[in-house]
């Protein structure tokens, strides 16, 4: 009898969740970009490039860079290589003229020297030595839209505004669209759908860090990454909330379909899950108590699914309340996934939504559960 209360208690707090972040995301409103001219009142980016091992994207991503439509002396490059073993610097060093420029990590970091957060180290090397008001951060591995930097420069117009989170949509690797992208996809449009209504909503500050822009003042009045450098991945959210500590309502997102940034699939699912390891071991580090509550009451809520799936097997009676769990679970998601899919235009992937439950509901288990006690592979490096 308790556990069927905490049950039902769990999946109505599920509802609500999801009930919330329809009406959150339903009240962003659209960016406009600023018109062409005026020149001199353009903003200047530094657009910093973290990249390891991609040579294969480096070409493609830095190219979609250049081709924006934004006026070519507001804007500077810097590429850091991140201890690659294959030819990224190099081809970088082709396409990228000065004022454009590529860094090496090994350069400012002793072979000796081990640390648990390179990407940090690195973004950090390239923030010192940039010299834009804002800074833009993105993957080696993204494709840029035409009207990407007009778009931030319309973003950081108002007065006040310190950070820009800005949408991110996976696309299929190598053009191979399996049920693994159709399931990384659906997952992630989730997530970014959720960190448009969280940032509107004021339950917990998200952005990825593939496309996010935040001022320089901002980034030294907080000291940078200064004590979250002890965690490998979170550059991105850590900071993000630290800033808004710092700075409380300077935080905006860039809704605007010619804003979002594309990304391929990871190739495969143990990359995958790897992938989503790293994103989770930073959960437990988020200041922020709201989204520390929600994360829990998600995950909770899952683990709950699979405990009624075992528990029906040894007492058919709790089938019932296991399969309309699960109705009302996917109703509930698909209520507020629509309005994100159509922002995506991704509404075709839905019809893969119920399919994938099952593998949703342990993934999201499994990646909790090892982002807090386990360790993962990335880039070729084990990080604790």
């Amino acid at each position: 009898m308790i556990y069927t209360l905490a049950f039902c208690t769990l999946c109505i707090l599920y509802v609500v969740l999801m009930l919330l972040y329809r009406y959150g995301f339903s009240q962003e409103r659209q960016t406009t970009a600023v018109s062409e001219g005026y020149i001199n009142e353009y903003p200047f980016f530094s657009i910093i490039i973290p990249a390891r091992n991609e040579a294969n994207n480096i070409a493609a991503c830095l190219q979609s860079i250049l081709n924006n439509n934004y006026p070519g002396d507001r804007y500077e490059i810097i590429l850091i290589d991140d201890f690659s073993t294959d030819d990224t610097a190099n081809i970088a060093k082709q396409l990228l003229l000065p004022p454009h420029r590529v860094l090496r990590l090994k350069d400012h970091l002793s072979a000796e020297e081990r640390i648990n957060a390179y990407k940090k180290k690195a973004l950090e090397i390239a923030i010192q030595q940039s010299t834009g008001d804002y800074i833009i951060t993105t993957d080696a591995d993204c494709i840029l839209p035409s009207q990407w930097l007009n778009l931030f420069a319309s973003a950081v117009a108002e007065q006040g505004v310190h950070f820009v989170a800005a949408p991110v949509s996976f696309t299929p690797y190598q053009q191979n669209d399996s049920w693994l992208y159709y399931f990384q996809s659906l997952d992630f449009m989730t997530m970014q759908g959720i960190t448009v209504a969280s940032n509107k909503l004021n339950l917990g500050n998200m952005c990825n860090g593939a496309n996010m822009l935040f001022s320089r003042q901002a980034f030294e009045a907080v000291d940078g990454y200064r004590d979250i450098d002890h965690k490998a991945s979170g550059d991105d959210m850590m900071l993000m909330q630290k800033i808004q500590r710092r700075f409380p309502d300077s935080i905006r997102y860039l809704f605007e379909h010619h804003a979002i940034v594309e990304t391929p699939v990871q190739p495969d699912f143990a990359s995958f899950i790897n992938q989503r390891i790293r994103w989770a071991s930073k959960a437990d580090s988020y200041p922020q108590f709201k989204m520390t509550l929600i994360l829990l009451v998600v995950y909770l809520f899952n683990c709950s699914l699979l405990c009624t799936a075992i528990i029906s097997f040894i007492w058919p009676l709790y089938f019932p309340v296991l399969i309309s769990a699960l109705v009302i679970k996917v109703l509930a998601e698909l209520f507020f996934l629509f309005p994100v899919a159509r922002f995506y235009r991704k509404k075709s992937e839905l019809i893969f939504f119920i399919f994938l439950q099952p593998l949703h509901i342990l993934y999201i288990i499994i990646a909790g559960f090892l982002g807090k006690f386990g360790t993962y592979s990335w880039k070729g490096r084990t990080v604790q």
